[in-house]
């Protein structure tokens, strides 16, 4: 069963700005929770390196198409199974919409109680709002690159069919979704996607108040949910937290 998250913000520069700045992939961990690299490998392929609940996990993800100004659409093509796209709007001369389409395929335990949480669709607006304030404090982007994918025909807003054979690993490979938020991520996500059930400390931790599930902008902590991973996935032999 697929979950898809559409999210959308309006940025405060022009819409080539906006765009140019999402096409530096590199630049992704400075506004995507979770993510520690994103390596581009050439003009459509990127790694990914991610951090979640102290674990790393790693994927790859490829451009299907890319039109300057107006989209990034990608799929993963190994260790996770998420796609999508990001799409650029111009309201007027110095304001964009942007809007993101993911959607994803949770594997294994973690990913699906961190699925029935809405972590990913919480995460995906965070990282809206990072990326936000990211471009509007600098107000010029920090590179570009004008190129086109497009492989000779539109590929819409890819669904998980697009990353289909990255199916079946059960979680073991990659965290479903965060890419990109990706993509994410956006294009990555991304997507973008990680994070189906991040577990992680915050200076809450240090005060008197009983342990609940608790959201802020950059983070998701959830202390009263613990879940068991299945034989054969990252953390087995299980240990209790």
């Amino acid at each position: 069963m697929t979950t898809k998250v559409e999210k959308s913000i309006e940025v405060q520069v022009p819409v080539s700005t906006a765009y140019n700045q999402w096409t530096q992939f590199e630049e992704f961990p400075r506004f995507m929770g979770g993510v520690r690299e994103v390596r581009q490998l050439d003009d459509r392929r990127m790694h990914w390196v991610a951090e979640i609940g102290g674990v790393q996990r790693e994927w790859d993800a490829k451009v299907l198409e890319q039109v300057p100004d107006q989209k990034v659409a990608w799929a993963a093509t190994e260790g996770v199974t998420n796609a999508g796209a990001v799409y650029f709007q111009p309201v007027d001369a110095d304001r964009t919409v942007v809007r993101l389409h993911l959607e994803y395929e949770p594997e294994g335990l973690i990913e699906k109680a961190g699925d029935k949480l809405n972590i990913i669709e919480r995460q995906a607006e965070s990282d809206l709002r990072k990326f936000k304030t990211y471009i509007e404090e600098r107000g010029v982007e920090t590179g570009a690159w004008r190129g086109t994918v497009d492989n000779g025909v539109g590929v819409g807003t890819p669904g998980v069919e697009h990353a289909a054979a990255t199916r079946g690993d059960n979680g073991s490979a990659g965290v479903s979704g965060k890419a990109v938020a990706a993509g994410a991520a956006v294009a990555g996500v991304a997507a973008a996607g990680a994070a189906a059930a991040a577990k992680r400390r915050s200076d809450a931790d240090t005060d008197d108040r009983p342990a609940t599930t608790t959201t802020t902008d950059t983070e998701y902590l959830v202390t009263e949910v613990e879940v068991v991973p299945e034989p054969g996935t990252a953390g087995y032999p299980h240990r209790p937290l």
